[in-house]
């Protein structure tokens, strides 16, 4: 990649009415980010959705001098930027429809861990929400777990001490740039997570956290992850925001459960309540509704029934699914470029055919 190239990629997120959703398609249209910048006005027009102030955007090449000063600072501070269709970007987040055009990421630990759990919870942790979250995250240390949080105060904070404690790698979503730490008092913790993990987000140097930006920096968190964990939460918060993010990603949710009248735990037991989370007591629970139990033993091939007639999307499955014990849909979706919708019909299908069998976790394998 060329700073040419960069200039575009970060070019792009700074076209003020263009966010993620339309950006994506934009470059689709275009046939690349430097073409959305370098295409004539009457073209642009012709785009569907396109109004005439975000037209003007487009043609406005002043974003370009702020994406310059950009990329001094990401090269002065040793920053990976990570466009969404590099390999490096997280592939869960990418199958996400509005996942970040651009990343910035300043750590070693790679974003396309083979288990992935997000963790979030109150500010105002109870001792019983920080034991939980240590307990969880230290006997999840068996499957090698990424974990991913956003270094707030309370269970955010123990999520990522318990990681570094249990020698796993952790990751903070922040919401502001990588040229500030917020909350301040978690700058040391920062500097050892960057050593033993990474920090991320979406926005660029200068950005404060403002308070809008955390509800956007909460689908980074939810998108990134296999699973979601909430701990501790309020009856409203940023918790729920990102539990109810999760489902709409189609993502599992599990939720820890508190003592009635507990103000901390009528979030996470009404998450239980209206069947939006799992009730889950121990790690062994995570690990079985996730299918990291299923052991990677060679067994004899089973004789399928002769002439079943595939389709291509079902063909390209199965032939995955005979490279792998296990894989998810997510995986599945990544591998064959293939859109969620006619992945999951393609696997319904095949069930439905006895070829496929599903697991807890949203995993599947061959029958």
């Amino acid at each position: 990649m060329t700073d040419s190239d960069l200039l575009y990629r970060i070019g792009i997120t700074l076209l003020p009415g263009i966010g993620d959703v339309l950006g994506k398609k934009l470059i689709a249209y275009c046939g690349g980010v430097e073409a959305v910048f370098r295409q004539k006005r009457k073209a642009i027009e012709k785009i569907p959705n396109i109004g005439n102030k975000l037209v003007n955007a487009i043609m406005n090449q002043n974003v370009l001098g702020k994406a310059e000063k950009e990329i001094r600072f990401i090269e002065d501070h040793h920053i990976t930027p990570l466009f969404y269709l590099d390999e490096a970007y997280p592939t869960r987040l990418k199958n996400c429809i509005d996942g970040p055009v651009m990343l910035y990421y300043k750590g070693n630990a790679p974003l396309n861990a083979p288990k992935v759990i997000s963790v979030v919870g109150t500010r105002k942790a109870s001792r019983y929400g920080t034991e939980v979250t240590q307990q969880l995250i230290g006997d999840l240390k068996q499957h090698d777990v990424l974990v991913v949080s956003g270094l707030a105060y309370g269970i955010d904070t123990a999520a990522h001490k318990a990681a570094l404690g249990n020698n796993l790698n952790t990751v903070a979503v922040l919401g502001h740039g990588l040229d500030r730490i917020y909350p301040y008092l978690n700058k040391s913790l920062s500097e050892k997570i960057v050593s033993h993990g990474g920090l991320i987000t979406e926005f660029m140097s200068n950005t404060i956290p403002d308070r809008e930006n955390f509800p956007k920096r909460n689908r980074i968190i939810a998108g990134m992850a296999d699973a979601t964990v909430v701990v501790e939460a309020a009856k409203t918060g940023g918790a729920l925001i990102t539990a109810e993010i999760a489902n709409s990603y189609n993502r599992d949710v599990f939720s820890v459960p508190g003592r009635i009248g507990d103000t901390y735990s009528e979030g996470c037991n009404n998450l239980i309540k209206t069947n939006k989370a799992a009730l889950i007591q121990s790690a062994d629970d995570i690990s079985y509704l996730l299918g990291w139990e299923v052991k990677n033993k060679k067994r004899p091939k089973k004789q399928r029934e002769l002439f079943i007639e595939l389709t291509p999307e079902e063909e390209k499955v199965v032939a995955l699914l005979q490279q792998n014990e296990t894989i998810s849909m997510d995986a599945i979706c990544a591998a064959t470029h293939l859109p969620i919708s006619k992945i999951a019909m393609a696997l319904l299908n095949l069930e439905f055919q006895g070829v496929v069998k599903a697991l807890p976790g949203k995993m599947f394998k061959l029958d």
